[in-house]
Parts: structure tokens; C-alpha cells; sequence
């Protein structure tokens, strides 16, 4: 298979998976959980997990995910409560976590991005995506509905673009997507992570005062009932073990195309992936440890000097 047809083999697999996954949103029972008092988990189909928050004022969304995605929501949050959705956030870029945004726009509720997602998603808008009604920059930003403020944080580049942690105080809670995935090694081929930047994310995570964490992909038997800092812990040691493992191959002199087959990890064998994507996530860390970090990018124009 040549170059060109390879990539387009990929794509349409990509295409496929991400239309499949909207169809069994489309037909799956949406389920919800009251993880704390006015705080509830969503999802459509357990793979995608969202989060709201019901106050006297309205209602705050977390991850929009797709229209069909969306469209479930907004029916669970007008069965608990007559208050109107006021906001919706976006945690970062990518299509598939922050599609189906024009429903909330279409609910009167602001939808909400940072400033390098938010560009992103104007110069890459996906059939299903509506570009963010208000946009942040910087590292940190503070939205308080009635008693409950979210606070927002960029810890620079980690995954995507504008990637956010979101954290209420209120309930010693983090809402957390794609940079945490409890008992799932990292998707595939790692993609769109910048590795170095990932790590010093979640070091930064991990100094956060919260106690429960809502992730938006979590392999837990009932992902509704969330997770908390220990899985933060396990995602960042797995990616130190990955990267021990691959440079200790390389210093016992083995071929480095070959770590990908010869590298095990059993202290993970048990997640979910662990078959399917060792391979891939190893030939990450190879490509990393020949070619550099990527993504990578210089810091954005619209930060201030120092």
C-alpha cells in the first residue's frame, strides 16, 4: 500500500469510528448520576462523559461533545431542573469533545472556550462544531453562577489546543478530559500529546486541591462515578514507566525498531488497551526520542511581555 492510500485508509477509519460512535449515541439510553448534591455525571454511551451543575441561577456544562451527545443532555437537565443552561465549556479542541456546541448557543447559554482552542477551532471547524461565544486567554480564569465558581486552568501545552482543568471548590471537585483516562493506556498512537508537556500538566494536576475527579473518558466499570487524584497518579506513572522502559532497552543496546515488540509492561497488562496500543504508544515514545517533541509550539502572540 503506498503512502497516499495508507493515509486515506487511516482517515476513513477515523471518519468511521468517530460517525459510529455519534449512531450509538444517537440509539444508546442516556444515563445520569448525581455525584454530588446539584452535580451530575452524563453520558450516552460510556465512552464520552460529561458533567453539569445545577444551581438557582442555571446551569453549567461541562464538554459538549456532539450534537446527538448534547441533545440527550439538555433532556436530562430539563428533567431535573426548570433553571436555564447558562454555560457551557469546552475543554479543548479536537471534534469529538467539542462538537455540538449550537444547542446550548440554541439554549440561550454562552459557550466558552480558551483563546488557543478557540482559533483552532475557527481556522478547523468540523461540520457539527459552533465556534465558542466567548473566548479566555491565559492561564487562569474564574466564572461563578450564583455559590458555585469554576475555575478554569491552562497549564500550557499537553493535548490539543486550549486544553482546560476545570475545578469547582465548592465540591472539592476537577472536571478532567483526555489528559486523565483511569485504567486505559494512552489512545493509539498518542496523538496531538506533547509528552514532556503532558507530564509537567500533571504534575501541576496533581497540586490541585480537589478530592473527586470527573474524567471525560474513563474505563471504570461505572465511569459516572468518577475517579480522584490516585488516577492522576497512575496516568503520570505510566508514562514515566513507558519511557524508563524504552530508554532502558536502548542502553542495553537494543535495536530501537525493535523495543516496540520486545518492551513489556505487566504492571498495566490489566488496562484497558494494554494489547491493542502498547506497540503504539512505545513507537510515541521512539518517535519522540529521535525526532523531538511534537506538538510543539512557540508561545502565543497575545501573552504579554515580560
Amino acid at each position: 500500500m503506498n503512502k497516499v492510500n495508507s493515509t486515506n485508509t487511516l482517515l476513513l477509519i477515523f471518519v468511521l469510528a468517530i460517525t459510529t460512535n455519534i449512531q450509538a449515541q444517537e440509539k444508546n439510553t442516556a444515563r445520569t448520576h448525581k455525584i454530588a448534591d446539584n452535580v451530575y455525571t452524563f453520558t450516552t454511551d460510556g465512552e464520552y462523559i460529561s458533567m453539569f451543575v445545577v444551581t438557582d441561577e442555571g446551569v453549567m456544562v461541562f464538554e459538549s461533545v456532539n450534537s446527538a451527545h448534547a441533545k440527550a443532555l439538555i433532556v436530562e437537565v430539563k428533567i431535573i431542573t426548570n433553571k436555564p443552561i447558562k454555560y457551557a465549556f469546552h475543554s479543548h479542541n479536537h471534534w469529538d469533545h467539542a462538537s455540538g456546541g449550537q444547542l446550548y448557543l440554541d439554549e440561550g447559554a454562552t459557550t466558552i472556550a480558551h483563546v488557543e482552542a478557540y482559533e483552532w477551532m475557527v481556522a478547523n471547524t468540523g461540520q457539527d462544531m459552533a465556534i465558542p461565544k466567548e473566548v479566555w486567554a491565559g492561564n487562569r480564569k474564574d466564572i461563578t453562577l450564583d455559590d458555585v465558581t469554576v475555575e478554569l486552568h491552562y497549564l500550557g501545552m499537553n493535548h490539543g489546543m486550549g486544553m482546560t482543568v476545570f475545578l469547582l471548590p465548592k465540591y472539592n471537585l476537577a472536571y478532567i478530559a483526555d489528559i486523565v483516562t483511569p485504567n486505559r493506556l494512552p489512545f493509539a498512537i498518542v496523538p496531538d500529546f506533547n509528552i514532556d508537556g503532558w507530564m509537567n500538566s500533571l504534575e501541576e494536576v496533581l497540586k490541585m486541591d480537589f478530592d473527586k475527579a470527573v474524567f471525560s473518558h474513563n474505563e471504570y466499570e461505572n465511569p459516572l462515578l468518577g475517579g480522584n487524584k490516585k488516577d492522576v497518579e497512575l496516568q503520570l506513572q505510566f508514562i514515566k514507566d513507558l519511557r524508563a522502559g524504552f530508554f532502558a532497552e536502548l542502553q542495553k543496546g537494543t535495536n530501537p525498531f525493535m523495543i516496540p515488540k520486545v518492551l513489556k509492561l505487566p504492571k498495566y497488562e490489566h488496562w484497558v488497551g494494554y494489547d491493542d496500543w502498547l506497540e503504539m504508544n512505545i513507537w510515541r515514545i521512539l518517535s519522540d526520542a529521535f525526532l523531538g517533541p511534537y506538538p510543539w509550539r512557540p508561545s502565543p502572540a497575545y501573552e504579554t511581555e515580560p
